[in-house]
C-alpha cells in the first residue's frame, strides 16, 4: 500500500482514491495513475481493520479478544448476492446511497469480496477493497456507502454493540450528533494538528 512493508492485510484489504468514472460501480475505479492510501491514512480518518482466520470464524480466539474488547455482543451473517437476498436490486442500490450510522458499522468478510467506499477530509472518495478475511470498522458518523465488486458475491459478518440498529441517513445529515462528533474526532482535530 503506502509504503514498502508489505503487510499481512494486504492478502485482504486495500485501499485507492477512485477516479470519477460513472461506469459499473463494481469496477475498481483507479486513477490513472493508480493512488493507493495507506493503512495509516485510514486510521486518521477513523477506519480500523483486521486479517482474521476467516475458515475458522467461529472459534477465532482473536475475533472472540476483538468483540470483547469493544464490546460486540451481536452478531448475525449475511450474504449479499442475487441469488440470497432478498430484494437485491433494490438493496444493492440502498446500500451504494452516501450514507452514515449513529453507530459504528462492522463487517467481517468470511466469504467473497466487496467495496466499502469512505471520503477523505477533502471529499475524494477512498475505496477500499475486503476479501475473505478482512475486518473493518467504519466509525459511527462516516459517509459512506458498499458495493459488491465485480464476483456479485459477499458472506459478511455484521457485529454491533447491543441490539443492532440499521438504519442509515442517507447524506447529507450533518446536523446529526454522530456527524458531529465524527467531524470533531476526524476532521477538526487533524486540521489543528496539521
Amino acid at each position: 500500500m503506502g509504503s514498502l512493508i508489505k503487510e499481512e492485510r494486504d492478502d485482504v484489504i486495500q485501499a485507492w482514491f477512485m477516479d470519477d468514472s460513472d461506469e459499473d460501480q463494481r469496477l475498481p475505479h483507479h486513477r490513472n495513475p493508480e493512488e493507493f492510501v495507506s493503512y495509516e491514512k485510514l486510521d486518521e480518518l477513523g477506519v480500523l481493520s483486521w486479517k482474521l482466520d476467516a475458515d475458522n470464524y467461529e472459534t477465532d480466539p482473536e475475533l472472540k479478544k476483538i468483540r470483547e474488547d469493544r464490546g460486540y455482543s451481536y452478531m448475525d451473517l449475511i450474504e449479499v448476492c442475487p441469488e440470497k437476498l432478498p430484494n437485491y436490486e433494490q438493496k444493492i442500490k440502498s446500500f451504494y446511497e452516501e450514507h452514515l450510522h449513529t453507530d459504528e458499522e462492522i463487517r467481517y468478510c468470511v466469504g467473497g469480496s466487496g467495496y466499502f467506499d469512505v471520503r477523505d477530509r477533502n471529499e475524494a472518495w477512498i475505496r477500499i477493497w475486503v476479501k475473505k478475511g478482512a475486518l473493518i470498522i467504519l466509525p459511527a458518523g462516516m459517509y459512506h456507502r458498499f458495493t459488491l465488486d465485480s464476483n456479485n458475491y459477499i458472506k459478511a459478518m455484521r457485529l454491533f454493540v447491543g441490539e443492532p440498529i440499521w438504519t442509515p441517513y442517507n447524506r447529507p445529515h450533518d446536523h446529526l450528533p454522530a456527524r458531529k462528533q465524527y467531524i470533531e474526532t476526524f476532521v477538526e482535530k487533524a486540521t489543528t494538528v496539521a
